[in-house]
């Protein structure tokens, strides 16, 4: 009876050891859960919603679709030729704009002004543009790795594109031609009476070409 009895008592031990092991594994994690919370609140640690928005379709941000032919069917990319681009630099690298306006003309685009934007700050390289430049927004985008289009309320043809420090460098011809000849929508991108419904931003001060 007697080693009947120590079995017993050696199996409750043992059910008592795994249960605070347990209840101190708990415990530990929802410490090291409360902790994490405190410094989320508080700021110490921030989440980067940039990388969550980078893999989304314009990095989270509403777009139009381009503009299409009368029987529905894509069009093709507008000439370089044709898109008045205003060049602005939102960095505090010295000559940026400039080099990039370089490049944009290298490549045949109508760079019409090239300026500072009105923060040094800006992190994410953005093209600017309204209801008449649609499509050659699509087509100075197709040359930036890192740009995010963003409509405005602005009635000229004008594509301002605001360097941002995430810039890197432009795209060759040869792999702008891989694309394709004709413009490829954003996926879940608006109509451009949706766009206009829910309000665009008021434009800032450009070099308008009408």
């Amino acid at each position: 009876m007697a080693e009947q009895y120590d079995e017993r008592e050696a199996r409750k031990a043992y059910v008592r050891r795994r249960q605070r092991t347990v209840f101190s594994i708990v415990g530990a994690v929802l410490v090291v859960a409360l902790i994490a919370s405190f410094l989320l609140y508080f700021g110490v640690i921030r989440i980067d919603k940039e990388s969550q928005n980078s893999v989304k379709p314009n990095y989270g941000v509403a777009v139009p679709c381009a503009a299409k032919n009368e029987d529905g069917s894509a069009m093709k990319w507008s000439d370089n030729s044709t898109v008045p681009v205003e060049v602005l630099n939102g960095t505090e690298f010295r000559g940026l704009a400039g080099a990039v306006s370089e490049a944009l003309k290298n490549r045949q685009f109508n760079v019409v002004n090239v300026d500072n934007y009105k923060s040094k700050k800006v992190e994410r390289t953005t093209i600017y543009f309204g209801v008449n430049a649609i499509n050659p927004a699509y087509t100075l985008n197709q040359y930036f790795t890192d740009a995010v289009m963003k409509m405005d309320d602005r009635q000229d043809r004008t594509v301002d594109v605001v360097v941002g420090g995430s810039f890197n460098n432009l795209r060759s011809e040869s792999e702008v031609k891989k694309q394709g000849s004709t413009i490829v929508d954003f996926e879940g991108c608006k109509t451009t009476e949706e766009m206009q419904k829910a309000g665009l931003p008021k434009t800032f001060t450009h070099k308008e070409i009408n």
